[in-house]
This record gives structure tokens, C-alpha cells and sequence, in this order.
């Protein structure tokens, strides 16, 4: 086994430390006064209260999963031994649900920390505000990223040595990365229950908080007299916080893994065993946590007027660009001059150019996704003036927004897939992936620190502290909207690059030549697969629907049966709206969940893998356009409502909250916010994990062909 495999595991480990120094540092700033400390309390009760719920069902599918694949797997014999590589997939799965997990619990923590930290900050300067909130993210980003790389770089050396690999062109190979799946297989099923559960309870909570604090009471939504606020600052942990760790933590996972499966079909000549293609993409999102450490070093604004979107693109294009630099190095250290791939033969330096083709496809997501979500921009203030006219055209004018924001984005998406493939197959595509993932704790860093700021935001409402702390706040909320919209566009383009290497790994497992849709089954498949995202989706956004009124209920009943909430003399029941959100996701979250396990498996058994291939490849093309439309649609309508805080001009006239166009746009954000944050988020993770699971049974699918 060649020494650079350990390199790996230890970039994780180096990611972990810095982690856990952030930890440290977070928790020694100044949390505020106990009014503060004791409403910071409150959520990051609720926060675990919800983790604890949501674990406890977790654990209950994580082990009826892990037994059906130890009961369903092959066995293995390696020298004279035999082994059941079954039950090896099935502790891998477990491995990854729990690493998968814990990312999500690290990310909750320090979340629930730094956001009463981040309002104290706010009181002295804008620049301490976006140092504590953005250090809470980097915790955030670096234990993702490093929990993936250690446990993926840890699970691999462990495997290689379980199954004696000597060759890289063996099945002992071929089988220790398949047992791999498993990790992946635990990790983006955790990151569908976290995504979805987390997401229908933060807007089943931002919903009713909006519609009766805000629209029928007239008081803000973070006030502290309307009943719901406090689950929905809860919300924002559990939904765009753990749910966006555990997503990005599958998502890494899997990205990775698509690039190793294919590496190994490359036979070369190397000074590393032949094992360069496999561990390529691993010591690159290896030294993507070291550059992203770097790149944090370069968030940072001089005062209170500087643009903190322009300092966090500082620390992302910084840590992008000397990923880049390190790759070319890398690649040409560890590849020989010739690989081939099913017969297609590139150049080690074509390999590199790959890479430069996934960053440049995730940079142009970013920026595409930034203008059509971002305050001051044209599609944002094409939505604002539609409000002046009423709620239908505001609603006309976010829908329009989320359609036409899926053209340039898809066409670069295709562009990247076609460039990637022209230049390295589809190791190309596999690894042009790995490039735009390889910064993944960068890209959550930015991502997390906004739920931050936005709780901050409410503790400073609740708390009723100066305006120029609410100001400071809301600009950092606003920026994080912006920021969680393209980290969701990075998302969804990285899953579809992703699940086009998993479709090519399958198809290579599953032993079938193509996917031939003259074929009728095949073609029925492809129409199946393209209906599942709108059927994920609708149960998505009615889960919220549903729990939503329930909290409407609730928080009317409290203004109704409790005096004195609107004088500050009675304080609201909290828990009861806390309570509403968490049985809800629960509950609701276990549908969605079951369509995208449960159908590959019944489709790959009943129909066999080519019409499998089928409902995978409309799946992708469905998901990724949805995801694309509703995560923008929600994120424009957000930041339209956002503007009013400043006052829009509309036909010569300024307005303001409270206003009539801002009633209207209150009520487009809150019909954006299931698809933003509950089933347009959803989609990366659905698209990716059925090819995780196919991937899975591909072995099993191979035999009836």
C-alpha cells in the first residue's frame, strides 16, 4: 500500500483540529445579558429537542437498513477466508449515518452558540458581528469536510487491508470500493430525512410566525410577543443549518466516491500501485480544507459601510482558485501521461482541465444564482415593483423569476458535462465534480453563517436592543440569503455532475452496454423518473402546508386565550409552537424519504437495470430543474420582501413596511419559503441518493441480465 494514502486521513484530522479551535474560540465571546442568554436558551433547547425526535426515528430505519444489507449481500473469499462483504456494507452504512449525523450535530452546536454572540458582537461593529457568525460557519464547513475525508480516506485504508489488495485491477479492489457505497449509502439517506424533516419544521414555524404575527397582529415575526418565534429561530438551525450540513456531507461523500469507482477501471503505470486515479479526487478535497482554511482568512470588512458580499466572495474565489493551482501540482505528481477509460484516452493534463471545468461551472452557478436572488438586482426589483399591483402578480412575478433562472445555469451545466467529457471521459465529468466540491467547507462556511445572522437578528428583535444592532444584523441576513441560494445552486449543479458519475459507475456494475430508449420499458422509466421530483416535492411543500396551519391555529389561540401577550405583561407558550414543528417534520418527513429509497429497488428488481437507467436519467434532468427553480423562485421572493425594510421606489413612490407592496410581498415570501428551504433544497439529495441506491443493488441487478 502506497504511504501517500495516509496523507488522507490525516488532511481530515488537520481539518477536525482547526474545527475545534474555531469551537473554542466562539464560545469564550461574549454571549450578552441574561435576557439574551436566556432566549439563546430557548432555541438551542428546542434545536436539540428536535435532534433528539428526529434521532431517535433515524435510528430505528438506520438499523431495520443496515440488516436487510447484511442479509442481502455476496460473499468473498480472500486467502482461503471467507468473507461476507454484506456485512461490511452494512457497518459501512452505519459509519456514514453516523458520521453523517454528527456533522449535523456539530453544526447545531456551535450554530446555537454563535448566534447570541453574533448580536452581542453587534453592538459594538458590523465587522466583530461578521467574525463571530461567519467563525460559527467555518466550524460548520471544516467538520463536514473533515469528517468526510477522515472517515472516507480511514474506511478505504481499512477495507484495502481487509480484503488483502495487492492489484488495483482485481476484484478484491473492485470490492473493497464497493463496500464504500455503503458510507455514501448512510450518509445522503441521513441527509434526506435531515433536509426534508429540517425543512418542513423551520417554514411550518417562518409560516405561521408570518402570518399571524406579521400580517394579522402587525408585529415583526422575531418579536418576542408572537408565540411562534422561538421555533422559527429554532427552524433556521434545524433546516439550513443540520440540514444543509448533512446534505453537503452526503453530497461530498458521494462525489468522491463516483470518481474512485470509476478510477478503478483505469488500468496505469504509476508510482503509486496504480492506485492514482482512485486517490486523485480524495487528496484533492484533501487540500481543498486546507485552502479553504486559508480562504477564511480573507472574510473580513474594515467597518460598518464595507460590503460583506463582496468579503466572503474574497474567501470563496481565494480558496477556489488555490485549489486549482495545488491540483495542476497534484495531478501531475501522481498521473502517468496516458489513462484510459472504456476505451477513451486522455492526457493526465486533460485530467487537470476537468477540474478547471467543475470550478468554472460552480463559480458560474454562484453568480448566476447571486443575481437572480441577490437585493438590488434586476430580477429581485422587477418583483418588487409587481407588488405594487397586489399578492397575484407579486406571486406571478416570483414564479417567472425561479423559470427563466434555470436557462443559464442549465446551459452551463451542459456545457461543463460536455467539456469535462471531451477532455477526460467520464473520469472527466467524475472529477470536474470533485474540483467544485473540493471546497466544500468554504462553500458551507458561507452557507451557515446566515441562519447565524438571521437568529442573531431575532435575538436582537426579542430582546429590543438599539436599531442600530437590528441594522447590523439585518445586513448580515440579508447577504446570507443570498449566499444560502447559491450554496443551494452549487448544491443541486454538483449533484447533477454527480449523478452522472454514479449513472456511468452503475451502468459499468450493472453490466449493460446502454440505455436504449426505443425501448418502451426504458422510455416508460424515463417518464416515471421525471414525475417523482414533482410528487416529492408536492408532499414536500403540502407537509409544510399542513403543519403550518396547525401553527396558525396555535398562535392565533395564544393572542386569543392569553392576556397581556400584547402589552409585554404575559409571556407566549413557546414550547407548544416548538412542540407543533417538531411532531410535524417528523412525522412528515418519512413519505418522502420512503419514494426515493424504495423506488430504484422495486424498479431495478421488477423491470432490471436498463429501465432502472431510465428512471435514473429522468430523475436527474427533472430534479435538477426543479431544484434550480424553486430554490431561486424562494430565494428572489425572500429578498424582495427584504428590500421593503430600506424602502423601494415604486412609480416615483417610496414604501415601506407595512405597506400595502410589502403585505404583497410578504405573502410571496411565504409561499417561496417551502420551496427555498424544504423541497427545492430536497432535490440534490433525492437525484443523488436513488443513484446511490442503484449503485448498490447493481451487483445483484447484474445477475438477471
Amino acid at each position: 500500500m502506497n504511504q501517500i494514502i495516509y496523507l488522507v486521513p490525516a488532511l481530515g484530522i488537520l481539518g477536525l483540529v482547526v474545527m475545534a479551535v474555531k469551537s473554542a474560540w466562539v464560545s469564550k465571546q461574549d454571549a450578552g445579558d441574561k435576557n439574551m442568554q436566556e432566549l439563546a436558551g430557548y432555541i438551542a433547547d428546542g434545536a436539540m429537542a428536535f435532534l433528539k425526535a428526529e434521532w431517535k426515528v433515524l435510528s430505528i430505519f438506520v438499523v431495520i437498513a443496515a440488516a436487510l444489507l447484511a442479509y442481502s449481500g455476496t460473499i468473498h473469499e480472500v486467502n482461503g477466508i471467507q468473507i461476507h462483504s454484506s456485512w461490511i456494507i452494512s457497518l459501512s452504512f452505519i459509519i456514514g449515518a453516523v458520521f453523517s449525523a454528527t456533522a449535523g450535530y456539530i453544526g447545531m452546536k456551535v450554530a446555537t452558540k454563535a448566534n447570541v454572540r453574533t448580536t452581542q458582537a453587534a453592538r459594538t461593529s458590523l465587522k466583530q458581528a461578521l467574525k463571530v457568525s461567519f467563525t460559527g460557519g467555518t466550524v460548520m464547513g471544516l467538520g463536514v469536510a473533515g469528517l468526510v475525508v477522515l472517515g472516507l480516506g480511514g474506511l478505504f485504508i481499512v477495507f484495502l487491508k481487509v480484503f488483502n489488495v495487492v492489484e488495483v485491477d482485481s476484484d478484491q479492489m473492485k470490492t473493497a470500493i464497493e463496500v464504500l457505497t455503503g458510507f455514501s449509502l448512510g450518509a445522503e439517506s441521513i441527509a434526506l430525512f435531515a433536509r426534508v424533516g429540517g425543512g418542513i419544521y423551520t417554514k411550518a414555524a417562518d409560516v405561521g410566525a408570518d402570518l399571524v404575527g406579521k400580517v394579522e397582529a402587525g408585529i415583526p415575526e422575531d418579536d418576542v410577543r408572537n408565540p411562534a418565534t422561538i421555533a422559527d429561530n429554532v427552524g433556521d438551525n434545524v433546516g439550513d443549518v443540520a440540514g444543509m450540513g448533512a446534505d453537503l456531507f452526503g453530497s461530498y461523500v458521494a462525489t468522491i466516491l463516483a470518481t474512485m469507482v470509476l478510477g478503478q477501471e483505469i488500468v496505469v503505470e504509476d508510482n503509486y500501485g496504480g492506485m492514482s486515479p482512485i486517490l486523485l479526487p480524495m487528496i484533492i478535497c484533501g487540500l481543498g480544507i486546507v485552502f479553504s482554511i486559508v480562504g477564511t482568512w480573507f472574510v473580513t470588512i474594515k467597518d460598518d459601510k464595507s460590503n460583506v458580499q463582496n468579503a466572503l466572495n474574497m474567501g470563496n474565489w481565494s480558496s477556489m482558485l488555490l485549489t486549482v493551482i495545488a491540483s495542476y501540482f497534484v495531478v501531475n505528481m501522481m498521473l502517468p501521461e496516458t489513462l484510459n477509460l472504456r476505451g477513451y484516452e486522455f492526457s493526465k493534463l486533460n485530467v487537470f482541465y476537468a477540474i478547471i471545468v467543475g470550478t468554472v461551472v460552480g463559480a458560474i452557478m454562484s453568480i448566476v444564482t447571486e443575481y437572480y436572488t441577490a437585493m438590488g438586482k434586476g430580477p429581485v426589483n422587477s418583483i418588487i415593483q409587481q407588488s405594487s399591483t397586489g399578492h397575484a402578480t407579486n406571486i406571478i412575478g416570483g414564479l417567472s423569476v425561479g423559470m427563466k433562472s434555470t436557462v443559464i445555469p442549465i446551459l452551463t451545466l451542459a456545457g461543463g458535462i460536455m467539456a469535462s467529457y471531451y477532455f477526460a471521459g467520464l473520469y472527466g465529468v467524475a472529477i470536474a465534480a470533485a474540483g467544485m466540491m473540493a471546497t466544500t467547507a468554504m462553500q458551507l462556511a458561507i452557507d451557515a453563517f446566515g441562519p447565524i445572522a438571521d437568529n442573531a437578528g431575532g435575538i436582537a428583535e426579542m430582546s429590543q436592543l438599539p436599531p442600530e444592532v437590528r441594522e447590523r444584523t439585518d445586513n448580515l441576513d440579508a447577504v446570507g440569503n443570498t449566499t444560502a441560494a447559491t450554496g443551494k445552486g452549487f448544491a443541486i449543479a454538483s449533484a447533477a455532475l454527480t449523478s452522472l458519475a454514479l449513472f456511468a459507475a452503475f451502468v459499468g456494475i450493472a453490466g449493460i452496454d446502454a440505455i436504449d430508449i426505443y425501448k418502451a420499458p426504458v422510455l416508460a422509466g424515463l417518464f416515471v423518473g421525471g414525475m417523482i421530483p414533482f410528487i416529492f416535492s408536492a408532499l414536500c411543500i403540502q407537509a409544510v402546508g399542513k403543519a403550518a396551519m396547525d401553527m396558525v391555529q396555535e398562535v392565533r389561540r395564544q393572542f386569543r386565550e392569553i392576556p397581556g401577550i400584547m402589552e409585554y405583561k404575559a409571556k407566549p407558550e413557546y414550547e407548544k409552537c416548538v412542540a407543533i414543528s417538531t411532531k410535524a417534520s417528523i412525522r412528515e418527513m418519512m413519505m418522502p424519504g420512503a419514494i426515493a429509497l424504495i423506488t430504484p429497488v422495486l424498479v431495478g428488481f421488477i423491470f432490471g437495470p436498463e429501465v432502472l437507467g431510465g428512471l435514473l436519467a429522468g430523475v436527474t434532468v427533472s430534479g435538477v430543474l426543479m431544484g434550480m427553480f424553486q430554490s431561486n423562485a424562494g430565494g428572489a421572493w425572500d429578498n424582495a420582501k427584504k428590500s421593503f425594510e430600506k424602502g423601494v421606489l415604486i412609480n416615483g413612490e417610496t414604501f415601506y413596511k407595512k405597506s400595502e407592496p410589502h403585505k404583497a410581498a410578504v405573502t410571496g415570501d411565504t409561499v417561496g419559503d417551502p420551496f427555498k428551504d424544504t423541497s427545492g433544497p430536497s432535490m440534490n439529495i433525492l437525484i443523488k441518493l436513488m443513484s446511490i441506491v442503484s449503485l448498490v443493488i447493481a451487483p445483484y441487478l447484474s445477475i438477471n441480465i
